[in-house]
């Protein structure tokens, strides 16, 4: 078994070392069709990746499928293994669409320049890797010694996708972070980005770029008197530690998501990859379009509030859809989003046509 994670690990780790050291080796503004290229790419990957877990469990390649799976008590076969792997990755991937609003709002606030953007996140994606990594394992062992936690993750998924409904408020100032306030008092931070640098030495020639209006870093007098030499923290530095710390509260939601679905770490870990993976290039792809998609939150809710539901019920739902009530649950959370989707693009349509003849835009 630890042949295929070791296996799984050496081959993401290549797909990073080839985007960053080959196809983005120099830093540039990332195009929307580059970007849907690369959507693209990991789509396929992601997408494919099921065909492997379908042989890999059907035939128990290095153990895979030989424990059973304490979401539903039983053992994975190809199949459901490959069910659960798409569900888990179509969630993740709803969810991290999410995170790209939040993201548009971090690097609008550090004034976050077009050609530095795709290093932010490369390194931020990494990062999160990481952090749910560890995640998945501490979640994965719980679960295997207390079932009762998957009681307490649906209840959180329901209530957060009923929080989603009612809340309209926005995203809160990332400037007001703690990690970016602790860093601010014990860190001497420039004020210019330093190309794509995330630390420099005092005294090192800015970059061409414009200050950074809203990282409110140390002022001129302040960096000043910092010695020749001084490690200093550059504004796009900030910017990483806020979408680091962000990739961790929004785990806090996706981590029991993929958990309603299966709790076999494998599954839960290569799902969750895959979806974040995509994450950079469908930030490219869709940040000029975020605002289209008005009714994309209500659908996510909806997502977050059926799997929830689906904690509660799996026993029931088994019984009476038998062992492929999980592809059932697939195709209604593509319902969900493909509802959230169209309905959000019928409203922009109409709002446009609503404003060229001089009457109010329909409300949201």
């Amino acid at each position: 078994m630890i042949l295929v994670w070791l296996g799984f690990i050496a081959f993401v780790l290549a797909m990073l070392a080839l985007d960053l050291g080959v196809f983005h080796r120099r830093a540039h503004v990332v195009s929307v069709k580059e970007a849907l290229v690369w959507s693209a790419v990991w789509a396929t990957l992601g997408l494919s990746f099921s065909v492997f877990v379908y042989f890999g469990y059907e035939n128990h390649w290095l153990g895979l499928g030989s424990s059973i799976d304490a979401v539903d008590g039983a053992i994975n076969d190809g199949t459901t293994a490959m069910v659960k792997y798409l569900t888990g990755y179509v969630v993740e991937k709803s969810l991290s669409v999410d995170n790209i609003f939040v993201i548009a709002l971090i690097f609008g606030s550090f004034a976050v320049p077009a050609i530095y953007q795709h290093r932010v996140l490369f390194w931020g994606i990494m990062g999160a890797l990481v952090m749910r990594g560890a995640m998945i394992g501490v979640g994965a062992t719980a679960i295997a010694e207390f079932h009762w936690i998957l009681y307490l993750f649906g209840a959180f998924l329901i209530a957060t996708g009923i929080k989603m409904l009612i809340s309209n408020s926005a995203h809160s100032d990332p400037n007001q972070n703690i990690l970016v306030r602790l860093a601010r008092r014990f860190f001497p931070i420039t004020s210019r980005f330093h190309g794509q640098h995330f630390v420099v030495r005092a005294g090192t020639p800015a970059s061409d770029e414009s200050e950074s209006p809203g990282a409110a870093p140390l002022s001129d007098e302040a960096v000043g008197q910092a010695r020749p030499g001084t490690l200093m923290l550059t504004p796009l530095a900030l910017a990483l530690i806020v979408v680091e710390f962000t990739d961790v509260v929004f785990a806090v939601d996706s981590i029991p998501a993929i958990f309603s679905i299966t709790a076999d770490p494998f599954l839960v870990f290569t799902s969750n990859v895959f979806a974040i993976l995509g994450l950079r290039s469908l930030y490219f792809a869709l940040g000029g379009m975020l605002d289209k998609f008005r009714y994309l939150k209500v659908s996510l809710a909806l997502v977050l509030m059926v799997v929830g539901v689906k904690m509660f019920t799996a026993k029931w739902l088994k019984e009476a859809f038998g062992s492929s009530f999980n592809l059932y649950l697939l195709a209604v959370v593509l319902l969900i989003l493909a509802a959230g989707i169209v309905g959000s693009l019928v409203a922009d349509r109409r709002g446009r046509t609503a404003a060229q003849q001089g009457d109010p835009p329909p409300s949201s």
